[in-house]
């Protein structure tokens, strides 16, 4: 479910740079705490998927 939100967020990320480019920064910080929480994931140990 993680990594479906990742993809989400990465397609709207991609999506806000070419067309909105005022609520790309939205979108972009919360790519960014999608792949914060990841890499937590896997530093715990825990399996990321």
């Amino acid at each position: 479910m993680l990594w479906t939100i990742a993809i989400i967020l990465l397609i709207l990320w991609l999506l806000g740079m070419v067309s909105f480019h005022a609520l790309g920064a939205y979108v972009h910080i919360l790519l960014v705490l999608a792949i914060i929480a990841v890499l937590i994931r896997i530093v715990q140990g825990r399996n990321p998927l």
